[in-house]
């Protein structure tokens, strides 16, 4: 069973004896007619090694990869 809370804007669904509110269950987000998201990818590896280190440049793809660890997609 689905229902709409108006209140806060956000679906909650009864599954397994429990409600969920606000939580989203696809397999993949299209957009436009274009698929944008879809299931979860390998994990990524930090740069390492080298002959030319640029720690910006490692440090910012870091960040990057910490945010689509976060965000679910890519695996950690």
């Amino acid at each position: 069973m689905s229902v709409y809370l108006k209140s806060s804007a956000v679906w909650a669904n009864f599954r397994g004896g429990l409600w969920e509110i606000g939580t989203l269950r696809g397999s993949s987000l299209v957009i436009g007619g274009e698929q944008v998201v879809g299931d979860r990818a390998a994990a990524i590896a930090s740069a390492t090694g080298g002959t030319t280190i640029d720690l910006e440049g490692r440090a910012t793809i870091d960040q990057i990869l910490a945010a689509l660890r976060q965000h679910g997609l890519i695996e950690s």
